[in-house]
């Protein structure tokens, strides 16, 4: 896969499908790499082109000296778009993947024609929560929060049921690199984009997982109150959606993507 060289890391992305079809982008969510995201690849690329990357810290990425801030993961996309020579893409993030959403929505909306954002929050937990799990990470490497990270990601039917996504789960959160998972612990700890979100005016879908503990339907419907138009979809999942009801969650995001606006 290529890498791109920005101003201070290395970025890893890969595309798929017709070079001429409609472009869209996806961002993975804390502790997974571009991976994540397979399920949906064989509907997503019959219609688009699909621009997936590893964010900063993650998968192939460099990981970078931290502490990271969402501003900064969103300008590593802007640079990575620049660099590739895209003016506009449609983006779907899912959790960090969606805070990057929100702040590309807000501070560079000429570059988003449509935007999902998936199991994703203005505001997630208290700093208190964050520095814990960094000072677990920074004791005792991944492998000290992969399972408590896996019970909250998942429902306990879907950890019984599906031992291969839970195994692949669990070797992404272990190949996450300690010291870029533990600076994008940062970003979200400092991230707070509940009076921002309000100036989004491109065409957004919130996807939310009803048995979501991370970041709640409430924590989802906070931002279709506060996001002109914004359409919602709940499903019967927990944090990665994406992966626990993956046929609900590709036909809710192509149909989104499908419609006029």
């Amino acid at each position: 896969m290529p890498f791109a060289d920005l101003a201070d890391a290395r970025i890893n992305y890969r595309f798929d499908g017709a070079d001429d079809a409609p472009l869209l982008m996806l961002s993975n969510s804390l502790g997974t790499n571009l991976s994540m995201w397979d399920a949906q690849m064989p509907a997503l690329i019959r219609e688009h082109r699909v621009l997936r990357y590893d964010g900063r810290g993650h998968g192939q990425s460099e990981a970078t000296e931290g502490p990271y801030a969402i501003d900064a993961l969103g300008r590593d996309v802007l640079a990575l778009l620049d660099m590739l020579g895209m003016e506009r893409v449609q983006f779907c993030g899912l959790s960090m993947g969606g805070m990057v959403g929100q702040w590309l929505g807000v501070h560079a909306p000429q570059r988003i024609s449509r935007l999902v954002l998936c199991n994703t929050a203005a505001r997630i937990g208290t700093p208190e929560i964050w520095n814990a799990r960094i000072e677990t990470v920074n004791k005792g490497g991944m492998a000290a929060i992969v399972d408590g990270v896996v019970a909250r990601w998942y429902t306990e039917r879907f950890r019984a049921s599906a031992p291969g996504a839970i195994e692949a789960t669990r070797q992404m959160l272990l190949t996450t690199p300690a010291k870029g998972y533990v600076a994008s612990c940062a970003a979200v700890r400092d991230m707070d984009q509940r009076e921002s979100i309000s100036r989004i005016a491109t065409p957004t879908l919130v996807i939310s997982g009803a048995h979501d503990p991370v970041t709640t339907p409430s924590d989802c419907r906070f931002l279709v109150e506060r996001i002109g138009g914004a359409r919602y979809v709940e499903l019967d999942a927990a944090h990665l959606s994406n992966v626990e009801a993956p046929a609900a969650f590709t036909s809710a995001l192509t149909a989104f993507l499908a419609q006029p606006h």
